[in-house]
């Protein structure tokens, strides 16, 4: 089985050697470290990395802006980490990329299973699990690949985090179905719901910045108030 590797950012050291002892009890992970920034920039060069634990409070270059130039290249899902636990935080880190968020001080199990539901996610469903089923999803102009898994609207190709294309895939291989809040979440993120609403909503937004022509008038992302998201037949 292959080893899959993990990269911890943070400027605390014991932050760093405390997380990797905790994903130890898992088998085939690998843990590579760094302090900052421009470290985990340059780590993401000379390695393969299939998960990021990202602080967001660090010298030199900090988790969001970090984050964000990930995002320019890399699809890789993120786990940013921060002890700071307002909701507007957490909305902050989702916008700019990340896939999820846990807050200071953490539960050791709880991160231990949020990194191995994106590895899954990532993993199993991504790019290196290819399924002999080279099957397209098509819906007007979009066009979702599920060999590739990449997303085409207009014949130009559109970059989807992990958490963005698995929300994508589910909706429109599900057209005319309303999922609420918490089933995407549940489905996607492959844990129990819990006050998941803001989460799910700003992937969504996310999502429709990345597909839609006109966010207010959406064509393919529709919601059903008070009742849940779908993709129309």
């Amino acid at each position: 089985m292959d080893t899959h590797n993990v990269l911890v950012v943070d400027d605390e050291k014991e932050i760093r050697d405390a997380i990797e002892v905790y994903l130890r009890s898992t088998e085939n992970i690998n843990i590579i470290k760094a302090g900052d920034g421009l470290e985990a920039l340059d780590s993401l060069e000379n390695n393969e990395i299939h998960v990021i634990i990202l602080d967001v409070m660090m010298p030199k270059l900090d988790g969001i802006r970090t984050c964000m130039k990930i995002r320019e290249k890399r699809n890789i899902p993120i786990i940013m980490l921060s002890a700071k636990s307002e909701e507007t935080d957490k909305i902050l880190g989702l916008n700019i990329g990340a896939d999820d968020y846990i807050t200071k001080p953490f539960n050791p199990m709880e991160l231990v299973a949020r990194v191995k539901s994106q590895l899954r996610r990532y993993i199993d469903l991504g790019n290196y699990n290819k399924k002999a089923n080279d099957e397209e999803v098509v819906i007007n102009q979009l066009i979702i690949n599920k060999i590739s898994h990449t997303v085409t609207l207009e014949g130009n190709k559109v970059k989807l985090t992990p958490i963005e294309y698995d929300i994508l895939l589910l909706l429109a291989e599900n057209r005319g179905r309303v999922f609420s809040s918490e089933e995407l979440y549940e489905r996607v993120w492959d844990e129990p719901a819990f006050k998941t609403e803001n989460t799910v909503s700003v992937h969504i937004r996310r999502l429709r910045k990345k597909i839609e022509i006109n966010t207010k008038d959406p064509r393919y992302i529709k919601v059903v108030w008070g009742v849940g998201y779908t993709i129309e037949r």
